[in-house]
């Protein structure tokens, strides 16, 4: 049987792996994807041009908060994968509204529909920030969300929100919550394509207080692997944390990339540190690892020069989109 999948933010960096990857030569092959995307300035067009031709690809541009649209193209798909957000921490401390009115707004407008047309599956895409900073050890799936910024406390919403209606109605949800990511079609105004291009183009990069605040680094193609046995053989109500198992400080991410790029620190600015910034992050995945066979297989120093790389030739996709953004 296909399944007629409704990909929300698939114009976005991971969304759109996940339908490239889906729809690729490797992919099931037994699926038809339908993505909804906003097009707001991090969801680009082009980053589904290789699949823009395959007999089970449609796009639509449209607003998950826009009701009548998601119902109808809910009452067409079997299953929704939700990876549409607004998710730039520095953003949300500027300016919460946006963020609130996608990530839970939009999210509930989601489930309502799905409720609504009896949806299948519900992939909810979330993240470890709203388990809050943890200074030694991992989280594990069932301990509290403590969200320090506006954007990760939307998603902890947006969690809470999805997993009620699995306890109330029954609803088929899943929630996935990753580490950082990293790979190619990343939007440069994130850490690791920001100083990439920054750097290739012998601008300075700008490292936050003291460089200390660690991050655990997941490469996309193992964030899909990881979103994708839960779409197919996880379990309706749970929680599913994903991770890559590289944690750096952003000092030690800061050297990597230097390296990487050919320039020294003096290529470095040290600026002051953002508002509420989380120290450490990292997750527990032994709950995904045991139960749906996860494993990351990207290591991170080929993941790495691989982005990089990417980069380095593929001016014309990200040029244009710090020039429009001024990043």
């Amino acid at each position: 049987m296909t399944d007629r999948i409704l990909v929300t933010g698939g114009a976005g960096f991971i969304g759109s792996h996940y339908v490239r990857t889906l729809l690729g030569p490797t992919g099931p092959g037994d699926v038809e994807i339908t993505v909804l995307d906003k097009l707001t300035y991090a969801g680009n067009p082009a980053n589904l041009d290789e699949v823009r031709a395959h007999p089970g690809f449609r796009f639509v541009q449209g607003d998950i908060c826009d009701a009548d649209l998601v119902g109808k193209l809910l009452a067409e798909h079997d299953q929704v994968v939700h990876f549409a957000a607004e998710s730039h921490v520095d953003r949300s401390i500027l300016g919460a509204t946006e963020f609130v009115r996608t990530n839970v707004a939009g999210t509930q407008t989601l489930l309502d529909a799905a409720l609504r047309t009896g949806l299948r599956t519900f992939v909810h895409i979330s993240t470890d920030e709203v388990y809050g900073s943890i200074d030694e050890g991992s989280w594990p799936e069932t301990d509290p969300l403590q969200p320090n910024s506006p954007y990760s406390a939307s998603k902890a919403s947006s969690d809470l929100i999805a997993l009620s209606y699995f306890r109330t109605h029954g609803l088929d949800v899943r929630v996935t919550r990753c580490s950082n990511n990293y790979g190619h079609h990343h939007f440069p105004e994130k850490v690791i394509p920001l100083f990439i291009t920054n750097l290739l183009d012998g601008k300075h990069v700008p490292l936050y207080g003291d460089g200390g605040n660690v991050r655990d680094w997941l490469h996309i193609d193992d964030h899909v692997q990881g979103i994708d046995l839960v779409r197919t053989k996880g379990r309706p109500g749970e929680v599913y944390n994903i991770g890559g198992g590289t944690e750096l400080s952003n000092k030690e991410l800061t050297a990597l990339l230097l390296e990487a790029c050919g320039a020294g620190w003096d290529m470095v600015d040290h600026v002051q540190d953002r508002k509420g910034h989380d120290r450490r992050y990292s997750v527990d995945c032994t709950k995904i690892s045991t139960e749906l066979g996860y494993a990351p297989r990207k290591d991170f120093a080929t993941g790495l020069a691989e982005t990089v790389a990417w980069y380095r030739e593929n001016r014309a996709w990200w040029e244009p989109l710090k020039e429009r953004a001024a990043l």
